[in-house]
């Protein structure tokens, strides 16, 4: 029975969406947001919806949630109850966030977030590549503002009271000028400090002018030292990356994240390379390859491996990694664990798998441990990238 939702999505609901409705991707995106906030909405209030709503979330726990202590683990002093997560950018305002413990997730990531509300890149800006399995998107930070998310969550629970550890992606105003981009940074930091279990830097998104010159070393450091001065008590700082930094640039800022005490690092963000795309064009007619936006899904599975290995073999496995991009099944989540990985993300993959998706790999990375004799998730852990 576990099966089907997910193959019901694959062989029926998607087709429906993405060919035979063409439904525009980012509409049908807000009406999923939309109703995922209905679904989650608390059961305790809204009249005659009550046991509707109960119904329903403990449908979608039965359905998509998988439960073993073999998946747990503790980092940064949070309770994951699995490693597999949902990637930023998918519910930027927080809109479902009640909806994600729901769906089997062991954490979620909200955001991008800016200081200030901005509507983002003019429209049309997500597209799908189906022949690549992959999405193109140049958003541009679309959101309503540190402030708006903020009061959005405290409305949802009590400080921290969420199920699950809810981060939140911290990215600069677009009308912020660079000089300026710490200060910006810290003004979201400071009107959400209360409200996020961990915390992510956003210097990599390929999708607002000039942000990822902020991953080289004199622009970045300004910007760690300004949110770790204000960090008391001591959140979860991490920084997250570019797949297409060189490995020297990398190594760079890996030093500058132990330099500053970062809890971790998050590998990778979207690519803007168009190597090796089947597409030629997007739905609009434009070629892709002189389209701008960063590309996500299994285009950049490789690559963000590889920067995972990298992190984990220079740090000696001392600094934790968040492993995103590519992941479609339990074998690429599984890829990026014995990478290095604590703890990875999905964001492409869900959409193109389906909800039954997190439950799917919890499954399979439980028969990976069985398979390797391990008693838990932690020690797989950099099992492919300990150097001999």
């Amino acid at each position: 029975m576990a099966d089907t939702p997910p193959n019901f999505y694959k062989t029926g609901l998607r087709p429906l969406l993405f060919n035979a409705l063409n439904a525009d991707p980012e509409r049908l995106h807000q009406q999923t947001l939309g109703l995922l906030a209905w679904l989650a909405a608390n059961p305790a209030e809204g009249g005659w919806q009550q046991p509707l709503r109960r119904a329903a979330q403990s449908g979608l726990k039965a359905a998509y949630c998988q439960s073993d202590s073999r998946l747990s683990q503790t980092l940064w002093g949070l309770h994951f109850d699995s490693p597999l997560g949902l990637a930023a950018g998918f519910d930027k305002d927080g809109q479902a966030a009640r909806a994600w413990p729901l769906l089997g997730f062991g954490f979620a990531e909200l955001g991008t977030v800016t200081a200030q509300p901005q509507p983002g890149n003019p429209q049309p800006r997500l597209f799908r590549l189906p022949a690549d399995a992959a999405a193109l998107n140049r958003m541009g930070f679309n959101n309503q503002g540190a402030t708006a998310l903020a009061k959005r969550l405290e409305a949802l629970w009590h400080p921290l009271d969420c199920p699950i550890p809810l981060g939140i992606n911290l990215g600069k105003s677009k009308v912020t000028p660079l000089e300026q981009a710490a200060a910006d940074y810290l003004a979201s930091f400071k009107a959400l400090k209360d409200w996020g279990s961990y915390f992510v830097v956003n210097v990599s998104s390929p999708n607002t002018p000039g942000l990822r010159m902020l991953q080289a070393r004199d622009q970045l450091e300004p910007i760690l030292a300004a949110l770790q001065s204000a960090n008391r008590p001591r959140q979860p700082l991490l920084v997250k990356i570019s797949p297409d930094l060189a490995d020297a640039d990398l190594l760079d800022i890996i030093n500058l994240a132990q330099s500053y005490e970062l809890a971790g690092i998050i590998a990778t963000n979207t690519t803007i390379s168009r190597e090796h795309l089947q597409t030629q064009t997007l739905a609009t007619g434009e070629p892709v390859r002189h389209q701008p936006g960063g590309i996500s899904g299994a285009p950049v599975r490789q690559r963000a491996t590889e920067v995972i290995r990298l992190i984990y073999q220079h740090t000696q496995g001392q600094l934790p990694i968040i492993g995103v991009g590519g992941i479609f099944s339990a074998a690429d989540a599984w890829a990026k664990i014995t990478a290095g990985a604590s703890l990875v993300q999905v964001y492409t993959g869900w959409v193109y798998e389906g909800p039954g998706l997190a439950r799917q790999i919890c499954q399979g990375l439980l028969n990976q441990l069985d398979r390797h004799g391990l008693k838990s998730i932690s020690q797989a852990v950099g099992l492919n990238s300990i150097e001999s």
